[in-house]
């Protein structure tokens, strides 16, 4: 009688690791650049950035664990003092803003993108842009959900002119969702290593009982 394997997926090697932190450390500074590019449209200081579209590529292409580890540090950073956030401001100030129900929810949703691509496993593009897709949206949802109640608590608005302003944001936001759905799945097919599987090595292939 032959005990069916036992398999896991090895520990990641020093040189595996130290990727995985570069990969963090370059989404995280991705996203700090992208914040910088910003464009107010109304007097309430939320304006439009391109912070969401590297949120959401970090997520779609890293993973969810290094794509929320790569918001994290980016959100610890601009915590810390450093001018990464929208407008080039920062410091804890931003998070009691009317911003900062967005800001606090940009991990959240690069886990949500990540958790989609990871359930959709090793599809083809067409495969992984549809993953990629549902994860954006909601990914995007999640974001309004967190994000406008803050707003409406951190200004005179109430709910309802809350997510009227909010609603703004949307043809902005479908764009950039639109070019991670486009470009995400292109990233991973260029560089098939930031998936991060590696193939599971077994303990005991075979146990033979008496």
């Amino acid at each position: 009688m032959t005990a069916p394997a036992t398999t896991r997926t090895p520990r990641r090697t020093p040189a595996e690791r130290a990727r995985d932190l570069a990969l963090i450390a370059t989404f995280a500074a991705l996203t700090a650049a992208c914040a910088l590019t910003s464009v107010a449209f109304s007097a309430v200081p939320v304006p439009v950035t391109l912070q969401t579209f590297a949120v959401l590529l970090a997520g779609a292409v890293l993973g969810p664990w290094r794509g929320t580890a790569a918001i994290g540090l980016y959100l610890a950073v601009g915590a810390a003092g450093l001018p990464v956030f929208a407008g080039g401001t920062g410091g804890l100030a931003s998070f009691a803003g009317p911003s900062g129900g967005y800001l606090m929810a940009f991990p959240f949703a690069a886990l949500v993108v990540g958790l989609a691509v990871r359930a959709a496993g090793r599809r083809g593009p067409l495969g992984t842009g549809v993953a990629v897709a549902v994860g954006v949206t909601a990914a995007t949802a999640l974001t309004y959900a967190v994000g406008v109640p803050v707003l409406a608590a951190r200004t005179a608005m109430d709910a309802a002119a809350a997510w009227t302003f909010n609603w703004g944001f949307v043809p902005f936001d479908a764009v950039k969702a639109a070019l991670v759905v486009v470009a995400a799945p292109a990233v991973l097919r260029a560089f098939p290593m930031l998936r991060g599987a590696r193939a599971p090595r077994a303990l005991a292939p075979e146990i033979a009982a008496a």
